[in-house]
């Protein structure tokens, strides 16, 4: 056995909690470094945990004993932070999006090539046994040829829970580009690469107020469309519509449904590793619950790292970059009232088989 894969954290946000709860003590990582803007976070977190050193940023990517850096900083950071990495000799995984736009997004992934090293990108949660319990169905034949799904996320705003919401409200925020990653990411895996889209968009109000917090009650301008409809067209020609919302309140449709000409599928929200996936069969009379078939049993935030230095990295670069390109263009065609055609593809990742967690 070789030594474990060395992990250095650059931001240590509310997610990084997530993220250290999988990857310290997990045998094939060692979480070698941390670091932040805030020094004293870094050093919290680091004497929290026995081994992890706080340095300072550029020292995270220029040395401190580190493979792979996982960049858990605001999206807006997220093109600059992965470049530095990748000029500094690491691999990157970084939390959703990839970047911000399409371009900063192809930079990532062209300078990865061109170096020899490895991009992977949350989502992960689509390596759970949820998202994959439903694509183990569509592969088995369950509902017949896929015709189409509907994917659905809304929300009144993170500012009522958020203390610091404003960056869900500028260039590289909104509903789409910060949730769209895991129900996009989700339908690649159920049905493929997408083609081409089609957008539109509309934005509710000019302001928020932070609902939480000590900023409580202090109001932020929204930049970013609010509420974004999509038609997504796979390659296999079956077709999504997908909306996601900053301005309602709640809904009763499941987070995706697929379509198919002897059956439809109930899908579990694509945010989580886990939930019920629901078949309802041509002539049935209701839904069948489906006992989980594949994926990442009991995971967490990280999962998707360690995949990426131990197998088949699933939760790639380049599924990212598709998945940032779908994005992109469907607010571009919502700006300029066109069907964009895509210029990136890619593959199916490869199935995640029923796997307990080793610890």
């Amino acid at each position: 056995m070789g030594e474990p894969h060395r992990v250095g954290i650059v931001g240590l946000g509310v997610i990084s909690r997530q993220y250290l709860n999988t990857l310290v003590g997990h045998p094939d990582v060692r979480v070698t470094a941390v670091a932040d803007l805030d020094a004293a976070r870094a050093e919290a977190v680091a004497a929290e945990f026995p081994g992890v050193e706080a340095v300072s940023v550029e020292r995270l990517f220029d040395g401190a004993g580190v493979d792979t850096v996982l960049n858990l900083t605001i999206p807006a950071a997220h093109a600059d932070i992965a470049l530095a990495a990748i000029a500094g000799g690491k691999h990157v995984y970084a939390e959703k999006p990839l970047a911000v736009t399409f371009p900063g997004g192809r930079s990532i992934v062209d300078a990865a090539v061109a170096a020899g090293l490895r991009v992977g990108c949350a989502p992960d949660t689509v390596l759970g046994t949820g998202i994959q319990t439903a694509r183990a169905a569509v592969d088995a034949g369950l509902i017949g040829r896929p015709i189409a799904a509907s994917a659905v996320m809304v929300t009144p705003g993170h500012e009522r829970w958020h203390p610091n919401p404003d960056f869900y409200y500028v260039a590289g925020g909104g509903p789409l580009m910060d949730m769209g990653p895991y129900y996009i990411t989700a339908l690649v895996h159920l049905l493929g690469p997408v083609r081409a889209v089609t957008g539109a968009a509309s934005r509710l109000r000019g302001e928020r107020v932070i609902g939480s917090g000590p900023r409580a009650g202090e109001r932020i301008p929204v930049e970013v469309d609010s509420h974004v409809s999509g038609v997504l067209e796979h390659a296999n020609g079956a077709l999504t519509t997908i909306t996601t919302s900053f301005d309602s309140v709640e809904t009763a449709a499941v987070p995706i449904e697929v379509h198919g000409e002897t059956g439809t599928l109930s899908v579990p929200d694509p945010n989580h590793f886990e939930g019920e996936t629901r078949l309802f069969e041509l002539g049935g009379s209701e839904w069948r619950p489906l006992k989980p078939s594949a994926g990442y049993v009991g995971a967490g935030r990280g999962v998707g790292l360690v995949d990426l230095v131990t197998s088949d990295g699933r939760a790639s670069g380049e599924l990212a970059l598709h998945v940032l390109e779908v994005m992109t263009a469907l607010l571009d065609s919502a700006a300029e009232g066109r069907r964009i055609n895509l210029t990136t593809t890619v593959e199916r990742p490869a199935p995640v088989p029923l796997t307990h967690p080793v610890r």
